[in-house]
């Protein structure tokens, strides 16, 4: 991983930790994973934890590292950086994902609590000077939220509505997920166009895969109500920018996201000037202090892989098709 990534993610107690367990190599790898450098260290390695900045684990970097038996992710996803010849070697695989979850489902709520209660056009109009009368003022209880996407993060969030005092009303869409599934969830199972047509609040949690790209389509958001909010904490190409700049610019939509498609948005984008959209720079996940999760949540993971113990946040090659 990037030094400096390594710092905030691994600071000193949590390397003294993984030290406790293993033999740990000193100096932190960054930059490219061929070097001569990089190959006396890899040479020798059982176990290789990565994060933001690691190189992608080609034949080439694994031919170098002839002992490597298991990859520890101290990140998200691992879809960039893991090939095929990772899982030809037989290496296991853990990511640290469940850690950056709850950010984003933190974020999430949020952002369904601003949105059900209207928060970025009240705010508008009180820079304006106009401040609501009491009728007038719009809360979020027993609000319909649709949520595409039953994913690690988007399951957490279905958790977090239905536990909330507000009474939310979900509905979820997902291709995998079964009704018996579904009923288990406490949600209800509905195609997405009957979602968009019944949810006042949308929110994306699903991967980016050939098959989502696009998913929130123009036709899709014009089934969402007037008044309704798009949330987009997961991939920006799962919303069609275009069509939710202008049912935003039209003052029919509001927006909170956290991905767009461009990332970022070139500068004076509509969605950037608008004041019934918030746009923010990928935050959602672990950031700051944060990222500590990251580290502590891979360190536990070394710990259990000496220990001989099952890993939490292990993969295997057929869940990348379905994982962001």
């Amino acid at each position: 991983m990037g030094a400096e990534v390594a710092d905030r993610v691994l600071p000193p107690d949590l390397r003294a930790r993984l030290a406790s367990c293993v033999r740990l190599a000193p100096p932190v790898l960054s930059g490219p994973l061929t070097s001569p450098a990089a190959r006396a260290v890899l040479a020798e390695t059982e176990v290789l934890v990565t994060g933001w900045e690691c190189p992608l684990l080609t034949p080439e970097v694994l031919a170098g590292a002839p002992r490597l038996r298991a990859v520890v992710h101290a990140a998200g996803s691992v879809k960039w950086m893991v090939t095929d010849a990772v899982w030809e070697r037989g290496l296991v695989v853990s990511s640290a994902a469940d850690a950056n979850a709850d950010p984003v489902v933190a974020f999430t709520m949020a952002a369904v609590t601003f949105g059900a209660k209207g928060a970025l056009r009240a705010a508008a109009g009180y820079a304006a000077g106009v401040r609501p009368a009491f009728t007038e003022r719009v809360g979020g209880d027993a609000r319909t939220v649709g949520v595409i996407g039953a994913s690690r993060i988007g399951r957490r969030v279905i958790a977090s509505l239905r536990a909330s005092d507000a009474g939310y009303r979900v509905l979820l869409t997902d291709p995998y997920v079964t009704p018996a599934e579904a009923g288990a969830l406490g949600v209800e199972l509905v195609p997405l166009a009957e979602l968009c047509r019944r949810s006042g609040i949308v929110t994306v949690h699903a991967p980016e895969l050939p098959s989502t790209i696009g998913l929130l389509s123009e036709a899709m958001l014009r089934l969402i109500p007037d008044g309704g909010v798009v949330i987009n904490t997961a991939r920006g190409p799962l919303v069609d920018t275009q069509a939710l700049a202008r049912e935003c610019a039209a003052g029919r939509l509001e927006a909170f996201l956290d991905v767009t498609d461009p990332e970022p948005l070139p500068a004076g984008h509509v969605l950037l000037g608008l004041p019934n959209v918030l746009v923010t720079p990928h935050i959602a996940g672990a950031q700051g202090s944060e990222v500590r999760r990251l580290g502590a949540y891979a360190v536990a993971e070394v710990e259990r892989y000496v220990a001989g113990a099952p890993l939490r946040g292990r993969l295997l090659r057929e869940d990348l098709a379905r994982l962001a």
